[in-house]
């Protein structure tokens, strides 16, 4: 687990890039306090700089210090992530004819490019963002994960050059040319809670490279290029048994657990007390009988969303030592403002401080390493269910009794409401148009009153709410359709970015055994109602897979809750400091600040309900605050 960053630039713009390049790396120490690495080296007309800060997990010695090179010195590399399956690919390349320095899964990474070039991506079990520099193709290339674990953003001007880095901040190091706010994204957050769902940041010029893709930037030409090298599928159907596919799915999840505790530094696990956190934890213990498992929990003291009750069950289940944590209002006031600076990017509530404190706890005990569960709901049919893509996947196939009695199966479970499950079957057949309009007449506004619609509609931002549709689907299908779906837009990547940079800004690497291509490929082709029940249980099979691993009355469980907060109470005690917050000069034309003031005034005396648009205020205001000083 590292930062990465670097560029190339024409040889005219040499003077600064080592400066440049030692900002950069610089604001991503906590990423790598072990190791820095940088190289600057002029390729023809170009100037060519890649760095790391390193945090050592896989081989500690120096045999691992990058960037690094091939034995030829054809290939560069600057590598951040984990390749979990490094030693079945070393033996594997060993058996070709290749030769080792070092036990690292960089060397294993490098050398792997070296002999099957883009076509390596495929093998590759783990998280990662890399670049590499092929000197002889006078070429830079560079991938990200399937998922989009791990970060690369970048910076690309045809007359200045590229730089990349794997946090926002410094890829802004490595400009010479200060950046804007995009207003559209702003837009979308503000109103919709909507982030991270495109390769668009909330710089205008700065953007993310999309999960599952790669690029290649071509010297001479300075052509740069996208490419997607994964790409969910939901077909052809297994035809499996449900008994039969729960066994795949323990076998699959025991082996992609077995992989992930690969380390050479201390590990332990992140135990929110629901399914997905305490599968992760069953899973270890099943593995290792014998080793001391460390779990760490937010626990919300005195509130309905606690979930103690469910964290100590499962740690007496596996004998864990527990480390849990309690936070309180002002700890929150205190540490907003470095919460802030550590996401680089606003974000959708306080549950992400209860991880951020989390990831603190574990680097207080020692921890290097934590496994936890991220990635189930999307693979396995969480959150509530998706009642609107089953209902129509049903419907496709005639089943219009089943349809019905899904829905009112669904609508008793704990937190549902019949006619929500109607009004999401009912979107799924809407025009966009009429899904606009049906939005609005249900009391929702495209515009609030505290944003100016005239200046966002004649800045081109478009006042609409979103709605993202599956690039995939089939009759039938519609459910894993958007399953696939999430893993690539709105949801899972912003949950993705939450973890990377709360774990990192504590020097702690964060893994998420669920998100593999191989778990992917498996759950996304399997009939749908074994995901989601006919009885509307959401992650059917993973419960059933379960059995035995982790006690009976988790996997029972009918309300989700992970780590959630109290952010109401949270808040609306912090009331004073809020308002200074939010009454900071923003001097943005399309933001009326003192309508703000007033919303809250309202929140704060009952007068209008609680909603999480008020942290989306407060995280806007700091962000901008932070990143638009002067």
């Amino acid at each position: 687990m590292c930062g990465i960053a670097g560029g190339v630039w024409a040889a005219a713009d040499a003077a600064g890039v080592d400066s440049r390049m030692a900002a950069s790396l610089a604001l991503m120490a906590r990423r790598g306090p072990d190791d820095i690495g940088s190289e600057t080296m002029r390729h023809g007309e170009a100037i060519v700089a890649l760095g790391q800060r390193r945090l050592a997990v896989i081989d500690l010695t120096s045999a691992a210090h990058q960037p690094m090179s091939s034995h030829d010195g054809r290939f560069l590399l600057v590598f951040n992530g984990e390749i979990y399956n490094y030693r079945e690919l070393r033996e594997e390349l060993q058996a070709l004819g290749r030769s080792f320095h070092s036990t690292s899964d960089t060397e294993v990474l490098l050398q792997a490019w070296g002999h099957w070039g883009e076509a390596s991506l495929d093998r590759l079990v783990g998280m990662f963002a890399f670049v590499i520099f092929d000197r002889a193709a006078n070429a830079l290339y560079g991938a990200r994960d399937a998922f989009g674990i791990k970060p690369l953003y970048y910076h690309h001007a045809e007359d200045r050059g590229l730089c990349f880095a794997s946090e926002i901040p410094a890829v802004q190091a490595l400009r010479t040319s200060a950046s804007a706010l995009d207003w559209q994204v702003a837009y979308d957050y503000l109103t919709h809670g909507s982030y991270d769902a495109r390769a668009s940041t909330f710089l205008a010029d700065v953007l993310g490279l999309p999960p599952g893709h790669r690029f290649t930037y071509q010297l001479d030409t300075r052509r740069f290029a996208v490419h997607s090298w994964w790409k969910p599928r939901i077909e052809p159907i297994q035809r499996l048994t449900i008994d039969e596919a729960a066994e795949a799915l323990r076998a699959h999840l025991l082996d992609s657990v077995r992989l992930h505790l690969r380390s050479d530094v201390p590990l332990g696990a992140a135990l929110s007390g629901g399914l997905d956190s305490s599968a992760i934890v069953g899973c270890i213990r099943h593995l290792e009988p014998d080793v001391p498992i460390h779990t760490f929990s937010f626990i919300a003291s005195g509130s309905s969303v606690s979930e103690e009750q469910w964290v100590d069950r499962m740690t007496a289940h596996v004998g864990a030592v527990s480390h849990k944590l309690s936070i309180m209002p002002q700890e929150l006031a205190a540490d907003l403002d470095d919460m802030i600076v550590t996401q680089g990017e606003p974000f959708g509530s306080t549950s992400i401080y209860a991880q951020y404190r989390v990831f603190q706890l574990a680097r207080e005990h020692g921890v290097t390493v934590t496994l936890d569960g991220q990635g189930a709901d999307e693979l396995c049919g969480g959150y509530v269910g998706y009642p609107g893509p089953r209902v129509r996947s049903l419907l496709d196939e005639g089943q219009w009794a089943s349809a019905v009695a899904f829905l009112r199966e669904w609508g008793r479970w704990p937190g549902r409401a019949g006619l929500e499950g109607f009004k999401a079957a009912v979107a799924e057949y809407t025009s966009d148009s009429a899904y606009q309009t049906l939005r609005r007449m249900n009391g929702a506004d495209a515009c609030p009153p505290w944003l100016d619609a005239r200046i966002l509609a004649d800045a081109g931002v478009a006042l609409r709410f979103p709605r993202e549709v599956p690039t995939q689907t089939a009759p039938g299908r519609r459910l894993v359709a958007e399953l696939a779906r999430s893993l690539h837009g709105v949801g899972l990547p912003g949950l993705l970015r939450h973890g990377d940079r709360n774990s990192m800004r504590f020097s702690v690497e964060s893994r998420v055994p669920f998100l593999t291509t191989e778990l992917a490929d498996f759950l996304l082709t399997l009939p749908e109602e074994y995901l989601v029940s006919p009885q509307g249980e959401t992650k059917h099979l993973l419960r059933r897979a379960m059995r035995g691993l982790v006690p009976d009355e988790i996997l029972d469980r009918r309300d989700k809750i992970g780590f959630a907060t109290p952010e109401q109470a949270w808040l609306l005690q912090m009331a004073p400091q809020v308002r200074e917050w939010l009454r900071y000069p923003l001097n943005l034309p399309f933001f009326r600040q003192d309508e703000v003031l007033k919303a809250f005034d309202q929140v704060v005396a009952g007068q209008r309900p609680f909603s999480w648009q008020v942290w989306r205020w407060i995280n806007f205001t700091r962000w901008h605050a932070q990143h638009f000083a002067g």
